[in-house]
């Protein structure tokens, strides 16, 4: 089903759904799976880690980066990307920015952000929590909920 289809069915049951401002970097971006979470939070000192979850991720899982509409701390780049294309997952879904979109258009991976921007996340954001209940635009999502984009 598509986006649009699946948004007028929850809201006709009452469900908060769908991820405002979150768009992908292609038109042709599509994903579908259950979600693998991650909240961000500030960097402590010292700076926590930033993407060394990538490992846990089962193949064809949609990663679900809630780094809270940042736009001034990316949480995904061209590393991520190639790695989570290598390990078959099936796309990364983010409420802030993400970097290197070139090696996401190149792969055909999915990334719907509300952002791009080339500044790191590193030193200034870190993990606080693993398949824990994140937002993304106005919805909370938790682990192995359904995801879909198009």
């Amino acid at each position: 089903m598509d986006t649009t289809s699946l948004s007028d069915a929850l809201d006709r049951v009452g469900v908060a759904g769908q991820c405002l401002d979150i768009k992908p970097l292609e038109w042709t971006f599509q994903l579908t799976g259950r979600a693998y979470t991650i909240l961000y939070g500030p960097s402590a000192t010292p700076s926590g880690t930033v993407g060394d979850y990538i490992d846990e991720v089962v193949p064809g899982s949609v990663i679900v980066l809630d780094n809270g509409g940042r736009a001034n701390a990316t949480v995904w780049g061209d590393i991520l990307t190639s790695v989570a294309a290598r390990r078959g997952i099936a796309g990364t879904v983010i409420d802030g920015a993400c970097r290197d979109t070139r090696v996401a258009r190149e792969l055909g991976y999915p990334i719907f952000s509300r952002s791009y921007s080339m500044r790191t996340g590193k030193d200034r954001v870190q993990v606080e929590g693993v398949n824990c209940v994140v937002n993304i635009g106005d919805a909370r999502i938790a682990s192995a909920d359904i995801l879909r984009g198009d």
